[in-house]
This record gives C-alpha cells, structure tokens and sequence, in this order.
C-alpha cells in the first residue's frame, strides 16, 4: 500500500502542491527517489536514512521507492527532507497514514533527525490554507508561516517531535506570528539642508510611486536624499506586506519570521550582475527589483551599471513584472517598485560647477549621460538638478520639514489614490493609471491643457513623456487635495519633466 505526504514545488511567489508518494515493496534492498529531482532532493535520502537511525528506526530490507508527483515538475531543494520521511514513516505504519495526508510539510532533516529552517516557509502556508490542510515546519520558520491566519502552523524542532505528535504524545500547539519590526526612525529629511526643490520631487515622487531621476555633482546631497525615502512613504498594507513577504521569503531575508510593514528600500552595488538585479541564477531566484516590489530600488551611479543591465529595466518599468526565462523553467515575478537613479552630471562630476570647470564641456557630459538610453531616460516621470550646498548652509541649522509632516501628506494622497482606484485591478498609486482610466481622471483644465499641449509641441514630448506629465499633475492635485487637474499643476509636473530632457 503506498503512503502519501504533500509539500510544495516553488514557481515565482507562487507555491505548487507535490504529492510524495512512497511505497515499501519486495525485492532488492533500495532507495529510490524519482519525479525529477534536483541534487539536493536526491541526497535527502541519505539524510533521511541517518535520521531515523538517529531516532532507533532501522530501514526494512526492502525496496522503497519515492515519487514526486507530477513527475514533470521540477524539485529543487531541501525542504523535501521532511514530507519524505513522513511518507516513509506512514508507509511503515509508525505514523498514522490518515493524518500525514491531511498535511503540507517542508524541512530539512540533519543527520541527528534535528529539522534545519528552509526558505519559502510562508509561500507554503498559502497553498497549504487554499488546500485546507495543516503546514508542518521546522521550529525556525513556525512564526513565518503563522502569518497566514487562514492555516494551523505546527513547528517541531526535530523528526522526533513530530513522530509524537502525529502519534498523540505530545501534542504540539500551533505556532504564533512573528514581530512586527518596527520603523527605522533613524534618517529624516529635516538633516538635509537646502535642496528644497528635491524634497519637493522625493514627495510628489512618493505620493504616487513615480520614478525620480537626481543628477547632480559630488557630494551634493543625492544619496542622502534618496536614503530618507522610506521614512516618508506610508507603510505597507496588509495585502502588499503579505505578498512583498512572500518574495522576501523566497530569498531568505524574513529576520526570525518578523514581518516588515515599512516598504523595502533596495540599493544594489553598480557592479551587480543582470541576474542579480532581474533575477535567475540556480533556481531562478527574485533580483533586486522584485526584492523592491512595492517599495523603492534606488542605483546609485547609475550611468556605471552595465548597459545591458540598464536596458533590461525598460519592460519591467512598464509591466510591473519580470519573467525570468530559463531553458527549463519561466518563472514570473511581481515587480511594481520605485526607480530613484542618481548621477553625476558627467564622469569627472562638475560640469556645472562654475569653480570647478570641466575641462571637457559639453562632450564629457554627453558622452556620460548618453550611456543612458533615451528610451530608458523617458520613463523617469521627475528629472531634478541636484546642486552643491554652499558651506554657509551648512552652519546654519536643521530648520526643514520633518519627515513625519512630509509622510502625512503623502499618506493623504496615497489615501485619496486608494479610494479611486479601489474598483480598478491592478491600480493603486497614479503610476499606474494609463488609457481611458488616466484620461478620467487626469484630463486638465483648458488652460491646463493649452499649457501641455504647447510644450509637447516645443519640446517633442514622446506620448509616454504626454502620459506621465499628466500622471504627475494629478498626484500634486492630490497632495493639494484637488479634485481637479489645473494649471499650476500642470506647470509644476512640467518643470520636472524637461530638466535634463534630451529634447530640450
């Protein structure tokens, strides 16, 4: 008779139901693993063998075999330790069969029967509360997995404890919630002093998760700006926080099964390789800007990441999503996150600086900048000239808004973007609204649209730079809680859009 345990195969964020079948039949003494297994699923069967000698169980001299189904579905990993040894332990009527089939479990076996934390805990507990059945989990990731409420959470240290559970020995009681992290208060844009005009485009930038372009010399404030981002954005909403947590989860970056509330904030190194930002490598891992879904990925330097990194951002920008395509595999990732790019204004970085004049002008600043795109610049919805702080600023003191003022107000607006969306699919900050929906409800007053229309013509604005001028001007209506798109709107959304424009 064959035993049956289940664990799941992971496709993206989403997690695929496996049936571990084991069967104990006559014949050859053997171990057999089969359903398309990687390298770390065929060595569970050593682990699992030293496990149970660990716990006093001896192996029959029979032959067992292990099938994965669907058989054509990759297993990549060691999480499958677990759901193995619970189907041999059924097939061997140690545990009961009944009980064991009712369970989603996942783990890593050691060679003492001690079970090992495993990624991917809380993508698990979701396919385990939509098949109605308990999660079975290490004890490490028993606060992760607790998140979903929708699923009992059972988290044994070891093999051992689990074999008494099933056997009603000692019952396990279901594992609890981790901690909710709390805000890093430690960066607030009252340190920055002067730069009024980008605090202004980090919050409208903010307010409707449009992407933001800084350029300015060295030392003039770009990273510092651009570091005090999170503290303005409102934090995550449950929805957002549980699928944000499932990628993270994905990666291995949930700390002792905490959940973050406050959006992530990736800063990758310009030396990051395109699977490292896009995502791939052994398994088709998330990158870096499905690690910043919801949240804000700021590149530094940005004219030093490689050219063909750069230009793999473009559909990702557009789409929300990124498809990893492997020969063996397409795996989808959300990807929804906030572009701040920052840069120097040519590579010796004082192209504007009248006391430090560069020697090469303008060629060394085009020839800089040019390694950005003209397709890829056109999607930043704000372009803003960063310039040196004067060291008599420097001495006066922190009189700026504090980031606590500037974050209700983009609370505000977001709050507002929530309500108009919230019949929409897909929708949830003015970023996202294209085609009749934008024309709905961004469409500008007539002087407004004399002013728009003017500077398309003048400037040859790209009908993407039409569409996100108008995406702006309705997020500064909503920071002013307008209910109409005006002029001064219209003006201001402009202002951004043709600095540093290869148009102009």
């Amino acid at each position: 008779m064959v035993a049956v345990a289940y664990t799941v195969a992971f496709d993206g964020i989403d997690a695929r139901l496996v049936e571990v079948q084991c069967a104990v039949s006559p014949g050859l003494p053997a171990f057999s693993i089969v359903g398309l297994p990687d390298k770390a699923v065929s060595e569970a069967r050593e682990r699992v063998r030293a496990a149970l000698t660990a716990m006093a169980i001896a192996l029959p001299s029979k032959r067992i075999t292990i099938n994965m189904s669907p058989a054509d579905l990759p297993k990549e990993g060691s999480h499958f330790d677990l759901p193995i040894a619970l189907a041999l332990l059924a097939a061997l009527e140690i545990i009961p069969r009944d009980a064991v089939a009712q369970t989603v479990a996942l783990g890593e076996l050691s060679l003492d029967g001690g079970l090992v934390s495993v990624i991917g805990t809380l993508p698990a507990a979701m396919a385990a509360a939509e098949d109605d059945r308990t999660l079975i989990c290490p004890a490490g990731c028993g606060a992760e997995a607790a998140w979903v409420n929708a699923v009992t959470v059972i988290a044994p240290a070891s093999l051992a404890q689990t074999v008494q559970h099933f056997n009603g020995q000692a019952i396990l009681e279901p594992a609890q919630p981790g901690e909710v992290q709390a805000r890093d208060a430690t960066r607030d844009l009252s340190e920055v002093k002067g730069q009024e005009r980008a605090k202004r485009a980090l919050e409208i930038a903010a307010a409707g998760r449009h992407h933001l372009f800084l350029v300015g010399s060295p030392g003039s404030g770009k990273s510092m700006l651009s570091a005090r981002i999170p503290g303005i954005l409102p934090d995550l909403t449950p929805a957002e926080a549980l699928e944000t947590s499932m990628i993270h989860s994905l990666s291995g970056l949930l700390d002792e099964g905490g959940i973050n509330r406050q959006r992530p904030f990736r800063e990758p190194h310009h030396t990051a390789s395109m699977a490292a930002i896009v995502g791939g490598g052994r398994g088709a891992k998330p990158g870096e800007i499905s690690l910043a879904h919801n949240g804000v990925l700021f590149m530094d330097e940005f004219p030093e990441f490689p050219r063909t990194v750069l230009e793999t951002l473009r559909q990702p920008i557009e789409t929300g999503e990124v498809v990893v395509a492997r020969a063996n595999a397409h795996v989808k990732y959300p990807c929804k996150f906030m572009l701040v790019a920052a840069a120097n204004p040519c590579k010796c970085g004082y192209l504007a600086d009248p006391a430090r004049a560069c020697a090469r002008v303008p060629a060394c600043g085009e020839d800089y900048l040019g390694r950005i795109s003209g397709p890829l610049m056109d999607r930043f919805d704000l372009r803003v000239e960063v310039p040196p702080v004067a060291f008599t600023d420097l001495d006066l003191p922190a009189d700026g808004e504090k980031s606590e003022q500037i974050a209700k107000r983009v609370a505000m607006a977001r709050d507002i973007q929530t309500t108009r969306y919230a019949k929409r699919p897909g929708m949830t900050a003015n970023a996202d609204a294209q085609g009749a929906i934008l024309e709905d409800v961004a469409t500008p007053d007539t002087e407004g649209r004399a002013l728009l229309t003017q500077v398309a013509e003048r400037f040859g604005l790209s009908a993407r730079g039409y569409h996100r001028v108008l995406r702006v001007a309705r997020t500064i209506a909503d920071l002013e809680g307008a209910p109409d798109v005006r002029k001064p709107h219209v003006a201001e959304a402009v202002s951004y859009r043709l600095t540093l424009t290869k148009e102009v």
